[in-house]
């Protein structure tokens, strides 16, 4: 993290294997930084109050309030009740992904083939899908609650057709993004190739997860970066009043 943050103590650090998936409740104040630990990583990513499961991520909300399909630093991860679920507050790949969604078994084993347990063990075929959903029933959550995913360190191009380019080598080897959380936000994640990504072999890249606490003014990137972005932070901080 930054030079700043560095003197706050390391509350958790978690290796997510390419093909895991964990979930966790990042607190208010809390940063987490997810890391590309080999380059090529892609990590689909859900986002609940944890309060109040209902209140999830909007991507359309979250792109439309802020005039980009291109999220990196200085911009907010917003829910459908028009708060802020997190902050990009550090990033250094510099695009992701939020058109793609996440792949289901049928998917996977058309492109990458049957990649059974009994023949490949711990290294089967897993799918973003079911990745998600094992986390999401810890707690409380089903299928009817698996909505809009957020790729971390892909990018997606759309062309004037309309339709969509994954572009290759994205994200390098130690590239992270930093998210601050405003409230209290579960969030959930797999480390799975994106649905997109052209390389035929079934490849997953592994990931690291670092928290740590910071406080409100590592936000005020976020915050002051658009006028939409402080009535984001002022409907978040009224939840707590």
């Amino acid at each position: 993290m930054t030079q700043i943050r560095s003197a706050f103590p390391l509350l958790l650090e978690e290796h997510v294997p390419g093909g895991g998936h964990t979930s966790l409740i990042v607190k208010r104040g809390q940063v987490l930084r997810i890391t590309d630990e080999l380059g090529g990583a892609n990590v689909s990513l859900l986002m609940f109050n944890a309060q109040e499961k209902s209140e999830r991520l909007n991507l359309p909300d979250t792109l439309k309030c802020q005039h980009t399909a291109k999220l990196t630093k200085g911009h907010c991860l917003y829910s459908d009740m028009g708060r802020v679920l997190a902050a990009i507050v550090e990033d250094t790949c510099g695009w992701h992904d939020s058109f793609g969604g996440v792949a289901n078994a049928e998917e996977v084993a058309e492109k990458y083939g049957s990649g059974r347990y009994q023949e490949l063990r711990n290294s089967f075929h897993r799918n973003g899908t079911d990745n998600l959903l094992v986390e999401m029933g810890k707690w409380g959550l089903g299928l009817e609650d698996l909505l809009m995913t957020l790729n971390l360190f892909s990018r997606v191009d759309v062309d004037a057709g309309g339709a969509f380019h994954f572009i290759e080598g994205n994200s390098k080897a130690g590239d992270y993004i930093e998210l601050y959380a405003p409230m209290n936000t579960l969030v959930v994640l797999t480390a799975l190739q994106h649905p997109l990504d052209p390389v035929p072999d079934y490849a997953p890249k592994p990931v690291t997860l670092t928290l740590k606490s910071a406080g409100p003014a590592v936000a005020e990137c976020c915050r002051l970066s658009r006028e939409e972005n402080i009535r984001g932070f002022i409907n978040t901080e009224r939840f707590f009043l």
